[in-house]
């Protein structure tokens, strides 16, 4: 599966069937995550076989079974945090697809165990993303048009349209889609697109903002612009 097939495959899973990740998709995870890691000056975490994170009122709540294993997102608190977690956050989710898992951005129906994770001097754990073997694979929701999230017309290139695409498909926090993308034009080098965050009540935006640019990335071909 190409990571353009596992946008459209990829749906937000909330039960699962309970079996544990093998060796090999936990391995080929963990070398994943020690990439990103390194990449987005992150401190991701696999948490393997407890299922206590999702047991409480609040993963009740927010409709979760039979999860027992689950990435901590965690990094240094700084101001670009969220979105970084949200960039490389993702592209964890969209590789899982690629093997025959189904993830889940979670931001508040967990609860943190003690003794499962570890937080460096500085750390802050910003949400958690279950991950495993569906039980389905999720359903599509909703989403926004193309022209109320960006600029599109018909002067913008193709690729902006596919970018735009792309990045409708991202999960984001109760399906906001609080985010935009500008096409700049450029008469230097390659054009620009500007992408913004919106207002939301529900917040998560910041990290919403960076999922939403890494599938903008996919659609469009990071080869065709530069961000503004």
């Amino acid at each position: 599966m190409t990571l353009q097939e596992a946008i459209q495959a990829r749906h937000s899973v909330r039960a699962y069937t309970g079996r544990p990740l093998t060796d090999e998709d936990a391995q080929a995870l963990q070398e994943k995550i020690e990439e990103l890691n390194r990449m987005g000056q992150l401190h991701i975490q696999l948490i393997r076989n407890e299922p206590k994170a999702f047991l409480g009122p609040f993963a009740r709540y927010g409709k979760f079974r039979n999860v027992t294993d689950y990435l901590v997102m965690a990094g240094v608190k700084a101001d670009d945090l969220d979105e970084r977690i949200g960039y490389y956050g993702e592209q964890l989710v969209l590789f899982a697809q690629t093997i025959g898992l189904n993830t889940c951005w979670v931001g508040l129906s967990y609860t943190k165990i003690p003794d499962t994770y570890v937080l460096n001097e500085g750390e802050v754990i910003q949400a958690y993303i279950s991950i495993g073997y569906g039980a389905t694979q999720g359903v599509s929701h909703k989403i926004k048009h193309i022209d109320q999230v960006s600029n599109v017309s018909a002067s913008t290139p193709e690729w902006f349209r596919r970018g735009v695409k792309a990045a409708l498909l991202a999960p984001t926090a109760i399906n906001q889609q609080k985010f935009s993308f500008e096409y700049v034009r450029n008469t230097d080098g390659l054009p620009q697109v500007r992408a913004k965050k919106g207002f939301s009540l529900v917040g998560y935006t910041h990290m919403d903002l960076g999922i939403a640019k890494y599938h903008f990335e996919i659609g469009a071909g990071k080869d065709n612009f530069n961000w503004a």
